[in-house]
């Protein structure tokens, strides 16, 4: 009886640790995008990401948006993608709806990478994939355009604050979407 037991309770215990590892990756969360779409973050799997939340009325805003949509454009949208969250957390600084957030960044920074519905990335309500990105870097956003880089395999490669421009992380972004391309033709 004693042997039976031990064996279920290995066997839930790894039913646990299966089933822990499957969450804990940045690629199994969905989220909802600026126009209402659920949007499962699966799809941008085996492509590298840049997780950034994002404010429209910041000093950072213009710098950031611009840089982003540069580096987008360079590397997305097969092998990289900039996912961006709006969050009004710091300063207010991201006051409209998601569909007021969208139409501005489309229309005055050219945006065409993936835009979220707006959401709280500190705090008791903050959404699952920042609980997630804050667990996993040990780094938790104080201000807006934190950026969370993010590999193939959903795993948080490091994170930056808002003085961290996005010029300054490009190398790191380009050696990694150079692994992939390689990775590719290897495969071939």
């Amino acid at each position: 009886m004693e042997k039976m037991l031990s064996l279920a309770a290995a066997a839930l215990l790894t039913l646990l640790i299966v089933s822990e590892s499957k969450q804990k990756d940045f690629y199994t969360f969905k989220v909802v995008n600026s126009r209402g779409k659920l949007v499962s973050l699966e799809k941008y799997r085996g492509s590298v990401s840049l997780v950034v939340n994002v404010a429209s009325e910041c000093g950072f805003t213009e710098q950031h948006y611009k840089a982003l949509q540069k580096l987008q454009r360079d590397f997305g949208p097969y092998h990289f993608n900039v996912l961006a969250f709006p969050c009004n957390q710091f300063g207010q600084q991201e006051p409209g709806s998601d569909k007021e957030i969208d139409s501005f960044v489309r229309r005055v920074y050219g945006v065409s990478f993936p835009l979220f519905s707006k959401i709280a990335v500190v705090g008791t309500g903050a959404n699952n994939i920042y609980k997630y990105l804050f667990e996993s870097s040990g780094k938790e956003p104080d201000w807006n355009f934190w950026k969370y880089l993010i590999d193939v395999n959903g795993k948080v490669v490091d994170a930056w604050g808002p003085k961290v421009s996005v010029d300054e992380i490009r190398p790191k972004v380009a050696d990694m979407v150079r692994e992939i391309i390689i990775k590719k033709k290897d495969e071939l």
